[in-house]
């Protein structure tokens, strides 16, 4: 006979799921956490890396002062996750404008946004409101949080220390972490840049709620455009190595927090196959009545 559970956590294969899901969001992201500290920031690694790439008869790195270089990494890499918040803050606010219409009251602007097609535009966003208020905290709180390490940590950048003809001595981000109180004028720990694309993983979140099948390549895309971001700063010295593999693991963690607290672990766990009934009623703080237009 099979055995009978008189509640849902009772069932062994809930809790395995449950289990599961925080050693794969939070569990595993320790552990990587663990081992970046101790291959990287208790070792000389990050020095040898940025070594190999530095040309100590120009005492420069390779792609220091290049203005193409600079332009392409620098200034062109803020584009994709500047548009994403950007696009996400206007769809926010716009997401409470659908709502406020009363067919009684606005039956010919409503004909109108429906003749212009603006009408469906402001339907999707409001139904989709949770996800662009998501997408605006997870950016706010993820920039929050990169900016609080490094104004608390006062890393200077690999070409501003003595070991590449600058004037500061490096430190590790440990060494001079202060809870409270701004450590120094460093801000090179973790990676500015490589945070940027790693922000991305927003999407993700997103994506893991509606159960797309494609979350886990938007997530690959995500690292990538963070990695890619990160290295090409430490390629022109302006940062170690370790700093963009910590930014990820912040990133990963301000994201994650930030997911739970929207959406929870039931829509985010894809082990968990949610009922129409229940899937409606989970929606339903996002979803605003549509008024209808009238003849």
């Amino acid at each position: 006979m099979n055995p009978t559970f008189n509640h849902p956590t009772d069932d062994p294969t809930v809790s395995d799921n449950k289990t599961r899901f925080y050693l794969n969001h939070a569990g595993a992201p320790l552990l990587l956490a663990l081992l970046l500290f101790v291959s990287f920031d208790l070792t000389g690694l990050d020095v040898i890396l940025s070594d190999w790439m530095y040309n100590a008869t120009t005492h420069a790195f390779a792609l220091q002062h290049s203005k193409l270089f600079e332009t392409i990494t620098h200034k062109w890499a803020r584009i994709i996750p500047n548009w994403t918040a950007e696009a996400a803050v206007v769809g926010a606010v716009l997401s409470f404008v659908w709502p406020l219409l009363k067919a009684e009251k606005h039956p010919r602007r409503l004909a109108w946004l429906e003749k212009t097609r603006i009408g469906p535009v402001l339907r999707f966003l409001s139904r989709h409101r949770r996800d662009l208020l998501f997408v605006v905290f997870a950016f706010s709180i993820t920039t929050g949080a990169i900016h609080y390490f490094k104004s608390h940590t006062s890393i200077y950048c690999p070409v501003e220390t003595t070991l590449y003809g600058g004037t500061e001595q490096k430190k590790e981000w440990f060494e001079n972490f202060n809870l409270l109180h701004e450590a120094g004028k460093g801000r090179c720990w973790p990676g500015g840049h490589a945070s940027g694309g790693f922000t991305m993983m927003a999407l993700f979140f997103v994506a893991r709620r509606y159960r797309w099948r494609h979350a886990r390549k938007l997530l690959g895309f995500s690292l990538a455009l963070g990695m890619v971001y990160g290295t090409t700063r430490v390629l022109q010295g302006w940062h170690f190595m370790s700093h963009t593999f910590w930014a990820g693991i912040i990133v990963w963690f301000s994201m994650f927090l930030t997911a739970m607290a929207f959406y929870g672990r039931r829509l985010l766990d894809p082990t968990i196959q949610s009922s129409p009934a229940a899937t409606a009623s989970a929606l339903k703080p996002a979803v605003c009545p549509e008024p209808q237009a009238q003849p």
